[in-house]
């Protein structure tokens, strides 16, 4: 494969009810991947109604008119296919991968439940799928080590009445507090056929695609008035550094630094994405080389570093390390703060750079190599930049990043004044 461009065919139109429909074909494999963006993430959710963008990622599979509950992954599986769903601040997507034969069915259940869901919510659904998610909430962030910690960091790193102040979960009080008619109205919402891009890529032409989806979506109504997300570009710099200690259940010391820096999609982020992979992938970062295996301060597997791709606010990159035993969180904090702050005054070496585009382009081409991974990543590109092509422009972005452009986006957004430090230290025990 070349090293970067997008090397398949993009196609697109607009049904008559705003639809956008991104089509690319590939005939290498009878398989085709549907993916569905919907423009409605928590940055959406207003006060009040934390938490729904997630819900509805639950009962979306939980039966629409002509779909029983549960029959949307039996039909998907009983034909060989796969699925899933996800939600974060910015989008909830829901997709399939079928066999070819089988993309009509793909596309008329996924217009079922986008046209059809508000009529088949029942009470019994709704309250069901609230104690998933309240069991998913326990599980995932309240009974599992350093769980919590996304949770305390969004609000560290964004304020009060900011769009990315709380996260995607929710709050289980909101949850609570909501009747079906206010879930059945936040669906009729955003669930809409102008706040969506269908993705179709892989063994299936555009004219198919674009036919089948007038067929089985052009129906379906469009929203006109869609209310806008929160505007959450400006954070503004506190001038002070934001600090919290958890003492709790936890097997050693971790730390957490985290720092607001540019939107992802800009030329600042992909210098960021590149800094990122610099001071935390693998045995070869900053990270590593300096915690892991000079100072012996942090768990070697247990360092890293990494941009949260969100596209509407300055997105946060997360450095964090955990503690080799006798090591304190007070060491470990000081060890991560020393190595962020000499991004800005030690350069990266062209042996530190040709790396991590090595790593980027690598991790770049592994999305593009399944049908699935494109149909993502193009429906991503539709909904928040207007155009599936400039994906395309993303790895040639890494790949032209330079050693000066590192140590000035350090200099700039990593600033120890504007940094969020989280410790997890462990409950002293008889």
């Amino acid at each position: 494969m070349p090293d970067s461009g997008y090397p398949w065919p993009i196609e697109t139109t607009r049904l008559d009810n705003g639809l956008r429909v991104v089509v690319s074909e590939d005939r290498t494999a009878p398989a085709v991947a549907v993916n569905l963006w919907y423009d409605v993430g928590s940055r959406h959710e207003p006060a009040g109604q934390t938490g729904f963008a997630h819900l509805f990622e639950h009962l979306m599979f939980e039966g629409s008119v002509n779909v029983a509950k549960t029959e949307h992954m039996k039909l998907v599986q009983g034909s060989g296919g796969s699925l899933n769903a996800t939600t974060n601040p910015d989008r909830t997507n829901y997709f399939e991968t079928v066999p070819a034969e089988h993309l009509e069915l793909a596309l008329w259940l996924e217009a079922d439940r986008m046209g059809g869901l508000v009529p088949a919510l029942t009470q019994e659904t709704l309250d069901n799928q609230r104690d998933v998610v309240k069991n998913e909430r326990r599980q995932r962030y309240e009974n599992v080590p350093y769980g919590d910690a996304w949770l305390r960091l969004l609000p560290l790193l964004y304020p009060p009445g900011h769009p990315y102040h709380h996260a995607t979960i929710g709050s289980m009080a909101d949850l609570n507090a909501a009747d079906l008619a206010t879930f059945q109205a936040f669906h009729r919402t955003y669930y809409a056929p102008n706040n969506a891009v269908l993705t179709v890529v892989g063994d299936a032409s555009a004219a198919e695609v674009f036919a089948l989806a007038d067929k089985y979506f052009g129906a379906i109504p469009p929203r006109e008035d869609i209310p806008p997300a929160p505007d959450g570009r400006v954070v503004p710099a506190t001038g002070r550094p934001a600090v919290e200690t958890v003492t709790g259940d936890v097997p050693a010391p971790r730390v957490y630094v985290a720092h607001r820096t540019h939107a992802f999609g800009s030329p600042g982020y992909d210098v960021v994405t590149v800094l990122a992979t610099v001071l935390g992938s693998g045995r070869g970062s900053r990270l590593y080389q300096r915690l892991a295996d000079g100072e012996r301060i942090a768990q070697p597997d247990l360092v890293g570093a990494y941009g949260v791709d969100l596209a509407h606010a300055p997105a946060p990159l997360i450095v964090t390390a955990t503690a080799r035993p006798g090591v304190s969180g007070e060491r470990l904090a000081a060890g991560l703060a020393e190595v962020v702050d000499e991004l800005a005054t030690v350069p990266v070496t062209a042996a530190e750079l040709d790396r991590a585009k090595s790593l980027l382009t690598t991790m770049w081409w592994r999305q593009m190599s399944t049908v699935d991974g494109r149909a993502d990543t193009l429906g991503r590109y539709a909904t928040q930049f207007g155009d599936p092509a400039k994906a395309a422009e993303r790895l040639p972005a890494w790949l032209a990043v330079t050693a000066e452009q590192i140590a000035e986006a350090a200099a700039e957004v990593l600033a120890a004044d504007d940094r969020v430090t989280l410790t997890y230290l462990p409950e002293e025990k008889p």
